[in-house]
């Protein structure tokens, strides 16, 4: 089992950047792949980016290819997502999730532990 706590949202105008991290407990978080979902009032939770067990392989959905970056270090149990160019659409609570299953999968039930959740909002 793992626990997620996520940290580093804020208020940013857009076109700013902002870096989200997730904190895992557990000595086995290197055997995890991670992913970064969001979800705004009123909508379903939205995939946003994943990354493999190793890091070898990332996985971006096509609204946020080429703007944000999931990167993780497996010394330090942390799992991150830079984001750049940052739209007033990138409003949301993000949220980290583990699974032991695989990188890449775009489904959040595919996900059986969450953090809290740290919330983003980007100003016009």
């Amino acid at each position: 089992q793992v626990q997620l706590v996520e940290s580093g949202g804020g208020l940013v105008q857009a076109g700013g950047s902002l870096r989200l991290s997730c904190a895992a407990s557990g000595r086995t978080f290197s055997s995890y792949a991670m992913a970064w979902f969001r979800q705004s009032p009123g909508k379903e939770r939205e995939y946003v980016a994943a990354i493999s067990w190793s890091g070898g392989r990332t996985y971006y959905a096509d609204s946020v290819k080429g703007r944000f970056t999931i990167s993780r270090d497996n010394a330090k149990n942390t799992v991150s997502l830079q984001m750049n160019s940052l739209k007033p659409d990138d409003t949301a609570l993000y949220y980290c999730a583990a699974n032991s299953k695989g990188g890449g999968l775009p489904q959040f039930y595919e996900y059986p532990y969450w953090g809290q959740g740290t919330q983003v909002t980007v100003s016009s």
